[in-house]
């Protein structure tokens, strides 16, 4: 059985590139898989990689312009 790496907190924020309120309240709002142990709150390092999939948004090809070019 595969174990995954379980983050805390301030890790999950670094790796996000935010400030600690924000895994904090993905946590509160029950937004993001979370593990108590004990009193600490640990995030599966596979449930960051789930979030960041659910919420990325593709990018859209750029449409051609229909105006023409002056010179």
């Amino acid at each position: 059985m595969a174990v995954d790496r379980l983050l805390t907190v301030d890790q999950v924020a670094e790796l996000l590139g935010t400030t600690v309120r924000f895994p904090r309240r993905l946590i509160e709002e029950r937004r993001i898989t979370f593990v108590k142990v004990g009193r600490h709150v640990r995030i599966p390092e596979a449930a960051v990689r789930a979030f960041v999939q659910e919420h990325t948004v593709a990018a859209v090809p750029a449409a051609r312009s229909r105006l023409r070019s002056v010179a």
